[in-house]
C-alpha cells in the first residue's frame, strides 16, 4: 500500500532522514518526489553554471587526480585534488586528512561517477569539498543495477541524502506502485489520452526513452491541476449553497443622488464591472468576487458604489484595509467624494445620506465608542477599517457587504471573522491593484470569480519611467533631483521611496552567499544595508534638496503623526515627501508628479509597479525614476529595466512570476519544503489549468460529494488536509 509508512519499508534510519530533510513520510510520498531533471548516460551535465551555496548532483569524468602532502601546525597531511569535466567545463574536487584514500583509489583518470555536494568557491574557483559519489560502471555491472537506464534521474537531493540513495529507496517501493489510486475519473483519462498513474509513476521516475518523460509529466500535471481545481470547485459550490440577503439597488436612494453629482463620467469598464457586482449582490447566495485593476483604474470608485447599493437596500458595508495609513486615506476620499451624504444624522446631512465611520486600533476610546455605537445601531451604513474591525466588541446592525483591499495582506482567519458578523454571510468583494496573470487567478483566487479594469479613467497622465545608474553614472543621480526641484518649482510634489526606515531598526541580514563571493559591483552592492529614510531625508534636506519642505513617513510613527503627514501632503503642505513602501496602496495626492526609488533593485517588480502608480494621478504627466547601484549586467537592472520599459501591469506580473519561483506565487496555499505543485509550472502550463478547471466544475455540478468517484476523493484528502483546505481560501 502507498500509505504504508516508510520506516517499514525502508528501515528507521532512512525513514527518519527522509522524514526530517524532504518531510516524505509514506511510500506515497517517496513516489510522489519526482527528478529534478535526467542525466544520459553518454552526456555530463554543465558544470559552467553550477549555482554557488546550493546542493548539487553532476555526472561528470575524472580528468584528473593529484594528492598532496603538506605540513600544518598538527603534523603532515593529506589533500586530494580532482578535477572532473563535463567537456564544457571543469570542477575541482577536494578530499583531506583520512577522508582521501577511498577517492584516491576510487577516482581514476577516465573514470566517470556521480558526484553531490555544496558549491563552494576557493580562490575564485569553484569547488565541491569531500563530495559524496557514486562510480558508473558498465551496465553489468551489479552495483550499478540501478542506473541501468540511459537516463539517471537526479532527485532534489540534500546534505545528508544523496540523488542516488534517494533513487534506491524509490526502486525498493516502484514496485507497491499498482497500488496508487488514480484521481482521474477514467472518462477524462481516456478522453484526453493520458496514460495511467501507475504507468506515469513509472516512467517519471524510471523512464528508458525521453518520450516517456514527456508522457509521465504530461500525465502527473493533469493530476495536479485537476485535484486542485476540484477542491476550488467544491468551495465555489459550497458557496452557491450558503443563504445570503439579495441587495437590489434601490431607484432614486443614495447611489442615484451620489452619482448624480460625480464631476465626471465613468468608464466603460467601471459601468461593465458594477454590472457584474450589482447583479451578484442582487442573488440569494453570497457573491464572492475579485476585482483586479490597474494601479489607478478606480476600483474604489466601483467599491463604493457597489457599498452605497447595500446601504440602499437597507444594509451596512464594511471596508478592511490592510495598513492605518490606507484605512484613513480610504475614509478621507470617500467622505470628501460623498460630502454631505456622508452626513447622515448631522444637520445639513443630505436626504439620503448615512454615516461614513472610521474604525481603527489606535483610535481614542470615546472616539471608538461612538464608532462602535453606529455600527451596532445601523447609523452607519458604511465603515472603513484595519483589522480592528474583526475584533469580537464589534457588532453590525446588518452587514451585507464586506469589501477587503489588498487580499494579499490578508489572512483567511481575517476574512472568515468578518463574513462571520453577518446575520447572513455577507456579499464579499476582493480588490487587488497587483495584476494576476490569469493562470494565478485561476489557481491561487479559484474560488471567486473575477472581474478585470484595465482601462484608466480619463484625465490620467502617462508616467515616463528611466533608471539610474548611481554606481555607473553619479551626474545621473545629481540630475534626478533637479528633476525633483524643477517639479517643485513648478507647483508639484514628490515622494522618494526608500527600503528601510533607520535609526535603532535591525540590519537585514547581509546575503549569505554573497559573503563569500569575489567581491564584484554587484556584491558590493547587495551586501550595503539598504538605504534608510531618516538618512536620506537628512541628506537630501541638507543636501541637493535643501530650502524644500521635506518631510518623512514610515510605519514606527505614531498613527496620528502618520495622518498629519499625509494630511499635509495632501493638502500642499509638504515638497517632497521621504517614505518606506507605506505609501505603496491607495495613497492618492493627484498634485504628486515625480517619485524617485532609492535601491529600486530591492523591491520586487509588482511592488515597483505600485509604487510608481503613487505618480501622474492628476492633469500633469508623471515621472519616476528608479535608482540602483546594480551593475548593467545584472538581472536586477534587468528587472528594473522591464519595469521602465512597459506600464501594462498584467505584461509585469508575467515577467514577476517567471522570474520568481512558483512558490513565492503561491504563497501559503503552497508553501514549505512540499509544495503540492510538482510538475505543474503555473505559467506555461496555462491550456492545462484552463481544461483542469473547466473538466472539475463540471465533475463537481453533477456530483458535489464525488459519491461515484472515491478515488478522487482520496487524492482530494491527501491534497487538502484541513489546513491546506483553509490555505486554499488565499491566507
Amino acid at each position: 500500500m502507498l500509505s504504508e509508512p516508510l520506516k517499514k519499508v525502508l528501515g528507521p534510519a532512512t525513514a527518519k532522514v527522509m522524514a526530517e530533510a524532504l518531510d516524505l513520510h509514506t511510500a506515497g510520498d517517496l513516489l510522489h518526489h519526482y527528478p529534478r531533471r535526467y542525466a544520459e548516460r553518454g552526456e555530463l551535465t554543465a558544470l559552467a553554471d553550477l549555482p554557488l551555496d546550493e546542493h548539487v548532483t553532476v555526472v561528470a569524468q575524472v580528468a584528473d587526480a593529484r594528492l598532496h602532502t603538506y605540513s600544518g601546525s598538527r603534523g603532515r597531511g593529506q589533500r586530494l585534488e580532482v578535477t572532473i569535466t563535463d567537456g564544457s567545463g571543469r570542477l575541482r574536487l577536494v578530499f583531506f586528512g583520512k577522508g582521501v584514500h577511498k577517492p584516491h583509489k576510487d577516482l581514476l583518470p577516465g573514470t566517470r561517477a556521480m558526484f553531490a555536494g555544496k558549491v563552494s568557491l576557493f580562490n575564485r574557483q569553484l569547488q565541491l569539498a569531500h563530495p559524496a559519489y557514486e562510480l558508473l560502471r558498465g551496465d553489468g555491472d551489479a552495483a550499478v543495477d540501478t542506473w541501468a537506464g540511459a537516463l539517471i534521474p537526479i532527485y532534489p537531493a540534500t546534505t545528508k541524502l544523496e540523488s542516488w540513495k534517494i533513487a534506491k529507496a524509490v526502486d525498493a517501493v516502484l514496485p507497491r506502485v499498482h497500488d496508487a489510486v488514480d484521481p482521474l475519473p477514467p472518462a477524462l483519462r481516456e478522453g484526453r489520452g493520458l496514460t495511467d498513474l501507475p504507468d506515469a509513476l513509472h516512467k517519471i521516475h524510471r523512464p528508458r526513452t525521453k518520450a516517456d518523460i514527456t508522457d509521465a509529466r504530461e500525465r502527473l500535471k493533469w493530476d495536479e491541476a485537476f485535484v486542485l481545481q476540484v477542491a476550488l470547485a467544491r468551495r465555489r459550490y459550497a458557496d452557491t449553497q450558503l443563504p445570503a440577503v439579495p441587495r437590489e439597488p434601490v431607484p432614486g436612494g443614495l447611489l442615484d443622488a451620489f452619482d448624480a453629482r460625480l464631476p465626471f463620467t465613468l468608464t466603460d469598464g467601471q459601468r461593465a464591472v458594477s454590472k457584474e457586482i450589482f447583479a451578484d449582490l442582487a442573488t440569494d447566495h453570497p457573491m464572492h468576487r475579485l476585482l483586479q485593476g490597474e494601479v489607478g483604474s478606480g476600483k474604489t470608485m466601483v467599491a463604493l458604489r457597489a457599498m452605497l447599493a447595500v446601504v440602499d437596500a437597507g444594509g451596512q458595508a464594511a471596508l478592511l484595509a490592510p495598513t492605518e495609513v490606507l484605512a484613513q486615506q480610504h475614509h478621507r476620499s470617500i467622505t470628501e467624494m460623498m460630502g454631505d451624504l456622508a452626513q447622515g444624522g448631522m444637520l445639513g446631512g443630505a436626504e439620503h445620506a448615512t454615516k461614513v465611520v472610521l474604525l481603527t486600533g489606535s483610535m481614542g476610546a470615546s472616539a471608538r465608542r461612538q464608532a462602535l455605537l453606529d455600527l451596532v445601531t445601523g447609523e452607519a451604513g458604511v465603515v472603513v477599517g484595519t483589522h480592528a474591525l474583526i475584533e469580537d466588541k464589534v457588532r453590525f446592525h446588518d452587514l451585507g457587504l464586506v469589501v477587503v483591499d489588498e487580499q494579499h495582506r490578508f489572512g483567511v482567519e481575517q476574512r472568515d471573522a468578518l463574513r462571520g458578523k453577518g446575520k447572513q454571510p455577507p456579499h464579499l468583494l476582493v480588490m487587488t491593484a497587483t495584476p494576476i496573470p490569469r493562470t494565478v487567478a485561476m489557481t491561487v483566487f479559484g474560488d471567486l470569480e473575477t472581474s478585470v479594469l484595465d482601462q484608466l479613467p480619463a484625465g490620467r497622465s502617462p508616467i515616463a519611467t528611466h533608471v539610474v545608474p548611481a554606481q555607473d553614472k553619479p551626474h545621473f543621480l545629481a540630475r534626478a533631483w533637479e528633476r525633483v526641484r524643477e517639479e517643485v518649482e513648478g507647483g508639484h510634489q514628490a515622494y522618494v521611496v526608500c527600503p528601510r526606515i533607520g535609526d535603532d531598526e535591525d540590519e537585514p541580514g547581509d546575503g549569505g552567499s554573497a559573503a563569500k563571493k569575489a567581491p564584484s559591483a554587484e556584491d558590493a552592492a547587495e551586501k550595503r544595508p539598504p538605504l534608510a529614510v531618516t538618512d536620506v531625508a537628512g541628506q537630501l534636506a541638507r543636501g541637493p534638496l535643501a530650502g524644500l519642505r521635506v518631510e518623512i513617513l514610515h510605519g514606527r510613527m505614531h498613527p496620528d503623526d502618520k495622518d498629519a503627514v499625509m494630511r499635509r501632503f495632501a493638502a500642499g503642505e509638504v515638497d517632497v515627501l521621504v517614505a518606506t513602501t507605506v505609501i505603496e496602496v491607495g495613497v492618492n495626492v493627484p498634485n504628486a508628479t515625480a517619485m524617485v526609488i532609492m535601491d529600486a533593485d530591492r523591491f520586487g517588480v509588482s511592488q515597483l509597479h505600485q509604487l510608481r502608480g503613487r505618480v501622474g494621478r492628476g492633469s500633469a504627466p508623471g515621472l519616476c525614476l528608479l535608482v540602483t547601484e546594480m551593475p548593467e549586467a545584472a538581472p536586477a537592472r534587468q528587472r528594473l529595466a522591464a519595469v521602465a520599459a512597459t506600464l501594462d501591469g498584467f505584461e509585469l506580473s508575467r515577467i514577476d512570476l517567471e522570474q520568481r519561483r512558483e512558490g513565492d506565487v503561491l504563497g501559503q496555499a503552497q508553501s514549505g519544503a512540499r509544495s503540492s505543485l510538482r510538475v505543474l509550472t503555473v505559467i506555461e502550463d496555462e491550456e492545462v489549468i484552463a481544461a483542469a478547471r473547466a473538466e472539475a466544475t463540471a465533475v463537481v455540478a453533477a456530483d458535489p460529494d464525488l459519491e461515484h468517484l472515491p478515488e478522487l476523493r482520496t487524492a482530494l484528502d491527501a491534497l487538502l488536509d484541513a489546513e491546506r483546505e483553509q490555505y486554499l481560501e488565499k491566507g
